[in-house]
């Protein structure tokens, strides 16, 4: 059994963010002992990378919550765990292309000073110049 400090150094999380996620309810079957500290056996571990990986994702706590319950029940919620990670997915192929976005932006911009140094064009960078 690990401490919440011995999972904080083992997953390189945050105590408050393992805390937090446990009080969410996002750890099924989380133990304590006699004091009321949380205890961690490697089934718990591997809920709480499982909620760190879909977080990460940008999954929200509560999807998340739902995806574990329907986990919990098993084989029989197959589709519908399918399904919202098939949504996830599709939110972030989405973040995907707006990051693409905004490197392109940030690529031009950064061509732009580049000539501005070399003194090929005037300050057209800056928004009081225009």
């Amino acid at each position: 059994m690990y401490t919440v400090n011995e999972v904080s150094q083992k997953l390189n999380l945050s105590k408050h963010t393992i805390r937090y996620y446990t009080d969410q309810g996002l750890i099924p079957n989380l133990q304590r002992d006699e004091h009321n500290n949380r205890l961690f056996d490697e089934t718990a571990i591997n809920w709480l990378i499982g909620v760190r990986y879909l977080k990460q994702c940008g999954m929200s706590l509560k999807d998340i919550r739902t995806y574990n319950e329907l986990c919990l029940i098993g084989e029989a919620t197959i589709e519908k765990r399918y399904d919202i990670i098939a949504k996830q997915l599709e939110s972030a192929a989405a973040q995907l292309e707006e990051a693409k976005e905004r490197y392109h932006f940030l690529e031009d911009k950064l061509a732009v000073y580049e000539k501005i140094k070399q003194k090929q064009v005037t300050d057209t960078a800056n928004p009081a110049n225009w």
